[in-house]
């Protein structure tokens, strides 16, 4: 064998080995290619029912039109235009021909899951735009996602019908990416909104809006406090719905303000200028309660 043609079988080996290195790294990427992996890769090719995508595979990879784009539009090269890369997920692994389906609406979907959980742990608001009612409440879209408030949890409980293409801020009461289920809440913003506006030792108008055997209920306009019986006057108090009506708006002081046991106490014996005066002439009471409150502060 002459040098030139070892030199030559050399170079052929060589070759040969880059080759089969090149294969078997080919292979191995194939082979990780797996359902639910995110992958990047750019957009070569539309046809009539989606797109191919070269993601660096054996074979492109394909996106159903139907997976195109969360938000349902019809023009694919809008949405993914050609020689632009994008990152999808894998909804379904290699063919035969080694080719594997891609989604852009799936990853924005995960993605959004992944965002609302977040939004749930820190107990932060989230906009819901509403696009339809039902006898439960009503329900809309949230970052792409069904999103559902029932009728108790809606600061609006009439009319309905006028909330649709209204964007409104929520809380999350239930998210389940299994059960594809996501209930929202406005409870709990009309209840910080009317809680940030009370402050201790401070006199607030409310309406009553229930009354037990041992005191009445003053709502605030989405958070509500109990007036106790023994709070009511330093008389005797007997027979509460003799004295308070459902709807009667009443002037109280804000004792305490409990947000760990959520809980708003309420006094109105503290405007009394003499025991039982609050039983004998609640309307004088009331007419001047936030100048009786001052000249207790004074005296104390």
């Amino acid at each position: 064998m002459t040098a030139n043609s070892h030199s030559s079988a050399s170079n052929n080996l060589s070759f040969s080995m880059d080759d089969f290195s090149q294969a078997l790294e080919q292979e191995q990427y194939d082979y990780h290619f797996k359902q639910g992996d995110v992958v990047r890769g750019k957009v070569f090719e539309y046809s009539s029912d989606g797109v191919y995508v070269d993601i660096g595979g054996k074979s492109p990879g394909f996106v159903p039109q139907t997976e195109v784009d969360w938000r349902g539009s019809s023009n694919v090269k809008e949405v993914l235009p050609l020689e632009q890369e994008f990152d999808f997920v894998i909804i379904k692994e290699q063919d035969a021909e080694g080719q594997v389906k891609l989604s852009r609406r799936q990853l924005f979907i995960d993605q959004a899951w992944d965002n609302l959980k977040e939004i749930e742990e820190k107990g932060a608001i989230v906009q819901m735009l509403v696009t339809g009612v039902n006898r439960g409440g009503v329900f809309g879209e949230v970052q792409g996602l069904k999103g559902f408030i029932p009728k108790s949890h809606l600061t609006q409980k009439e009319d309905l019908e006028t909330l649709i293409d209204q964007t409104v801020d929520t809380n999350i009461l239930q998210l389940d990416q299994k059960e594809n289920k996501l209930v929202l809440t406005q409870r709990n913003i009309a209840r910080s909104s009317a809680l940030s506006q009370l402050k201790e030792n401070e006199v607030v108008a409310g309406k009553i809006a229930k009354i037990q055997p041992y005191g009445v209920f003053v709502d605030f306009g989405g958070v509500s406090g109990l007036l106790h019986i023994k709070q009511i006057s330093e008389g005797k108090v007997n027979a509460l719905e003799s004295f308070f009506q459902i709807g009667e708006e009443v002037k109280v002081v804000i004792m305490e303000i409990d947000t760990f046991k959520n809980r708003i106490s309420l006094s109105t014996k503290i405007l009394e200028t003499y025991p039982g005066e609050f039983l004998e002439n609640k309307e004088a009471v009331m007419a001047n309660a936030e100048e009786r409150l001052a000249n207790k502060k004074a005296q104390s």
